[in-house]
């Protein structure tokens, strides 16, 4: 289900208020220059600084999910594209129609030594619902699912312990639907996806499922945050 056939179902009531937090949002530098079609994740890595590392995860609606991570400390960049064993170069619309074994996910290149992996998956877990299978709310199919696409044992690892320890924990009535899948190839989604919470803060989605995600997060971790996002309400 694409998501944009929500908008007018959830209506435009929200505008008002979200667009009343548009002046509460801290100045979001744009460190990447971004094409408007797909593109190889090659041209955005050579933007940054090689030093970071990186950690590719899918939680839902991308928009979501790069939003939540933009607020973690160390968190250099978050981009939106789109993750999977298959080769072919996907597009948004082709990976919309739950055809594919793409996920919509996040490439999150983060610094060491401010932030560790196991942040990162307690930053991820808090930022969704991951014992819903294939979908996140009102996003239905396995392009939503919830996975970790780990590219070592390592992070394999420590994913799956986060898991269990989060099911031995009782705080989800259900299991964590999370798979963990080697990263075949992460592509980057279209330009006009890249930060697209900040930018669409009034749109009834952005709106209604997305802020509701990252607030909860806000709420919730504020030891991961940045500090321009500390005083966020």
């Amino acid at each position: 289900m694409k998501k944009i056939t929500l908008l007018f179902a959830i209506g435009l009531f929200s505008w008002s208020c979200a667009n009343s937090q548009k002046a509460d949002m801290p100045a979001r530098e744009k460190n990447i220059d971004y094409p408007e079609g797909v593109t190889a994740v090659s041209a955005i890595e050579q933007q940054l600084d090689n030093s970071l590392s990186r950690a590719v995860l899918a939680g839902g609606c991308f928009w979501c999910v790069e939003e939540v991570f933009e607020r973690v400390r160390g968190v250099e960049e978050a981009v939106s594209g789109y993750a999977g064993p298959e080769a072919p170069r996907p597009t948004y619309e082709l990976v919309c129609t739950g055809t594919t074994d793409y996920a919509e996910a996040v490439a999150v290149y983060y610094d060491q030594s401010k932030v560790s992996y196991e942040e990162l998956l307690t930053a991820f877990f808090a930022g969704h619902d991951p014992t819903q299978v294939n979908r996140q709310g009102p996003d239905v199919g396995p392009q939503y699912r919830t996975a970790i696409f780990y590219q070592n044992e390592e992070e394999k690892k420590q994913a799956q312990a986060y898991i269990d320890q989060l099911n031995a924990s009782g705080k989800y009535d259900a299991p964590i639907a999370t798979t963990l899948e080697p990263l075949g190839v992460f592509y980057v989604a279209e330009g006009y996806h890249q930060d697209y919470y900040p930018d669409h803060l009034s749109q009834p989605y952005v709106a209604n499922v997305s802020r509701p995600k990252v607030e909860k997060f806000t709420k919730t971790h504020p030891e991961l945050l940045k500090e321009e996002y500390k005083s966020d309400k």
